[in-house]
């Protein structure tokens, strides 16, 4: 099995966000789930990226940073949207890595570190057509990476994997959760 920590997006740890993660956990994996908000949580994206730009995304990614201080090395870093770039930050940078899992999001290379570390494999999940889901980032890093798996979904909805939220799809999270259960099967 798998040790993860999951970073929730804009909107904050919401009901959807648990629930994606206790999917995991009751596979048997450990997966953590800190929370970049310190408890709040947001009606719309809108509101959630006004306070994210408000804290300031350094304060999001020094918390990402605090929240694994006590963890392990050996993580997989997952996030949705916001909590990509903790993610992405810690995949590329913490030692020890056993992957990452980027939802709805992707920063490209040369904002963390020049290149992605070899042997940590890393997959993406975005929709198609979402103006703000870096689907063209996904497409440049999963190239420029070995072994990346891009799974592009039909659509324009953003957070699509959150079944709280109104973008949600229910068919299009039903895969991206069987193909994230294969990747953490694969480097549990």
């Amino acid at each position: 099995m798998a040790e993860l920590v999951l970073f929730h997006h804009a909107q904050g740890l919401t009901p959807g966000v648990r629930a994606f993660a206790d999917d995991l956990r009751a596979d048997g994996h450990v997966v953590h789930t800190p929370d970049l908000y310190e408890g709040r949580t947001f009606a719309t994206l809108d509101d959630g990226v006004a306070h994210a730009q408000q804290i300031g995304f350094g304060t999001v990614l020094a918390r990402g940073r605090a929240a694994v201080e006590q963890l392990p090395e050996r993580l997989v870093y997952a996030g949705f949207s916001l909590g990509v770039m903790p993610a992405q930050l810690l995949a590329q940078t913490r030692p020890g890595a056993a992957g990452a899992v980027l939802l709805h999001a992707a920063v490209p290379l040369g904002e963390f570190a020049d290149e992605w570390p070899a042997g940590v494999p890393v997959q993406f999940h975005v929709m198609d057509a979402d103006d703000q889901g870096d689907v063209d980032v996904a497409r440049e890093l999963a190239a420029a990476v070995d072994g990346a798996e891009l799974f592009l979904y039909p659509g324009e909805r953003h957070l699509f994997t959150d079944r709280g939220l109104a973008d949600h799809d229910a068919a299009a999270a039903a895969q991206v959760l069987d193909r994230v259960r294969a990747f953490l099967a694969a480097v549990g």
